[in-house]
């Protein structure tokens, strides 16, 4: 991030090759060999271009929050960029040590069964542009926009969320182990 004397900062997030960026007024679209994010950049000080390769995030005269808000969005189009050309995911893993849990993707919702024993099943939405696979006790949360990846898993963490017991002896649930890795 750059700020010159005359009050203009200026950030730039390189894209690669592989990637092909799209721009509509404030709406970027980035699309790569694992996906297609879009994202909204609108705000009355802070301007977005495409150039050379480049993202240019910009401000003239910014105070302490567009600053904050240039480096946030260079932080978002880098994800933007990175989860176009890799894909993000979370890896999580089902512990159960009193009632065997029976999990399944029905549709756009995560159903968890047999979760302490209890008779009505619960589930989790799942976003989309997040791909949810179960492997055994171990499930990954994959696709190009982080933040429906992280929201998605979340998701599915808060939906084993333990009421009434003490969680020191009842441990069960589904809980993230890896955050935001590349796909393997």
């Amino acid at each position: 991030m750059e700020m010159t004397v005359t009050g203009h900062i200026d950030d730039k997030v390189h894209v690669p090759k592989e990637v092909k960026v799209t721009m509509k007024g404030a709406e970027v679209t980035v699309k790569g060999p694992k996906g297609t994010v879009t994202r909204d950049f609108s705000h009355p000080k802070v301007k977005v271009s495409f150039k050379d390769d480049n993202f240019h995030i910009e401000c003239e005269y910014p105070r302490t929050k567009e600053k904050a808000l240039v480096g946030t969005y260079a932080a978002h189009l880098r994800n933007m960029v990175e989860g176009a050309n890799h894909g993000f995911e979370y890896a999580m893993k089902m512990v159960y040590s009193h009632f065997p849990m029976k999990i399944a993707v029905k549709g756009d919702r995560f159903v968890i069964e047999n979760f302490l024993g209890e008779k009505a099943p619960r589930s989790a939405p799942v976003l989309a542009g997040a791909k949810v696979t179960i492997k055994g006790a171990e499930v990954f949360v994959t696709g190009s926009d982080l933040e429906k990846v992280s929201q998605t898993a979340a998701n599915i963490e808060r939906a084993t969320k333990i009421r009434g017991f003490d969680p020191r002896v009842f441990q069960d649930g589904i809980y993230i182990v890896e955050k935001a890795r590349r796909p393997q």
